[in-house]
């Protein structure tokens, strides 16, 4: 398997914005509420061999770099999109983890045919050195589901990323 290329920066900013480019429509869409709502700036971009490595290498990607950010190193968030209620809470760990009450593999989104959204947080919590938990407390229409979670990450990163007060 060949390396995939990426480059990534992420800034903490007063308004969030994000230049992604992955080659995965829906994560770029994401990536991009999760910076929204947590208050980044976020560049990131992945030159895959194949189109399913470049979730995996977008997660590890900004997991990397939100590790270099983390203050706090705790937050959390309750976030909305549309019906679609979510969770979120995360702490730097010994043993990063991810713990999710969500399951979108018999999903195909964005053409893949795997959990796109847990794949990516997967990798990001390994890579950011975090223990998440994310849960969805309603909603069932997936893109909406997944825009809530991503919002929810976004917001509970960007209070782990700022010193606390």
């Amino acid at each position: 398997m060949a390396d995939t290329q990426t480059g990534v920066r992420v800034t903490l900013a007063d308004e969030g914005s994000a230049n992604v480019t992955t080659g995965v429509t829906v994560l770029d869409h994401l990536v991009g509420e999760l910076a929204r709502s947590g208050r980044f700036a976020i560049s990131l971009e992945v030159a895959p061999e194949r189109a399913d490595q470049a979730v995996p290498a977008a997660g590890r990607a900004l997991g990397g770099a939100i590790r270099e950010l983390l203050a706090a190193g705790r937050g959390w968030a309750i976030l909305p999109s549309d019906e679609a209620l979510a969770a979120a809470a995360v702490e730097q760990a010994d043993r990063p983890m991810l713990a999710s009450n969500v399951d979108f593999s018999d999903q195909r989104v964005g053409g893949l045919g795997n959990d796109v959204a847990s794949q990516f947080l997967r990798e990001l919590v390994e890579a950011a050195g975090l223990n998440m938990h994310v849960r969805l407390i309603e909603g069932t229409e997936p893109q909406h589901v997944l825009a809530a979670i991503f919002k929810a990450v976004g917001a509970a990163l960007g209070q782990a990323c700022r010193p606390s007060t």
